[in-house]
């Protein structure tokens, strides 16, 4: 049955306002126009709707199973209409991010403070994820953008920005104090503890890919989670861990550790943030973005 959906607005406004005057005023069109628009409904339906009557108009047993229908469907429409403002006004929304907690703590962390405090209505959610699991979850939906580290495979369908430089080091504690100040080959790495990231981090791709490249073959004595775990461990003495600098400055300063230094340093890497060009990004994930100076064209 083609039904004009107008009509049924019309017909919603006349049911729930019990007058054609009211109606057509809350409509802002004529009472003829009203009048048209019902009759024309119920030669379509086949069947009256309303009972003219001399204060207005009151349902047909028929008119009234189908209001009980409509409303509940105009009115969904209504509460789709105030949501979708709410959220175009930033007084609703959410975020979905993937970030590690490397990006997260050295990057990401005041700009969400920022934006808590212009927008404190939104829900934001952070996945903490590796690279290579953060693009994953972009690429099927599930996030509205990523900030990771490179390395990572560069597809075409993405959007990318580096927004951070980043430095990979080795670091060592009291017991390695012998190697502090001599300038060191890589090749030694491969006589010494090494603690590093877990296989399944760009961190940890970047590293072996870098020792490779200058025949370097390590077998590392420990493989953790997390580069905070990496300067701990290091703190204890069980060996020399890679780590990226920000997570090893505060023991630097403090000289619980010490940076080895080699011939050549390994060359700085970058902090991105990812957006998926096929998958639409949240209203309010744009204001975000906004505010991080990305660009999403």
């Amino acid at each position: 049955m083609d039904t004009n959906l107008e009509h049924y607005r019309i017909f919603y406004y006349v049911g729930k306002t019990g007058t054609i005057t009211q109606a057509a005023e809350q409509l802002a069109i004529s009472q003829p126009a009203v009048s048209q628009a019902l009759k024309q409904l119920e030669q379509t339906l086949g069947t009256a709707l309303f009972i003219r009557t001399a204060k207005g108009v009151r349902f047909t047993a028929e008119g009234e199973m189908l209001y009980s229908y409509v409303s509940r469907g105009y009115e969904c429409i209504l509460n789709g209409e105030a949501k979708l403002m709410q959220m175009l006004n930033m007084s609703t929304g959410e975020i979905r991010i993937g970030a590690s907690d490397m990006s997260l703590q050295y990057y990401l962390l005041p700009y969400l403070e920022q934006f808590h405090e212009q927008f404190p209505k939104i829900k934001i959610m952070v996945s903490n994820a590796t690279t290579p699991e953060t693009l994953v979850n972009l690429q099927e939906g599930k996030i509205d953008f990523g900030v990771v580290t490179s390395p990572f495979h560069m597809r075409g369908d993405l959007r990318i920005q580096e927004v951070r430089e980043i430095e990979d080091i080795f670091v060592a504690g009291s017991q390695f104090l012998s190697l502090q100040g001599k300038i060191l080959s890589y090749k030694e790495l491969e006589k010494l503890p090494l603690i590093l990231l877990e296989n399944n981090t760009s961190t940890r791709r970047y590293t072996d890919r870098f020792l490779k490249e200058n025949q370097v073959v390590i077998s590392p004595e420990f493989e953790l989670a997390t580069s905070d775990m990496l300067v701990q461990f290091a703190r204890k003495n069980l060996g020399i861990a890679c780590v990226v600098a920000d997570f090893a400055r505060k023991y630097l300063d403090t000289g619980e550790i010490f940076e080895l230094q080699f011939e050549k340093k390994i060359p700085r890497r970058s902090m991105c943030i990812v957006i998926d060009r096929k998958n639409p990004v949240s209203l309010a994930a744009k204001r975000l973005l906004e505010l991080l100076h990305v660009e999403l064209l």
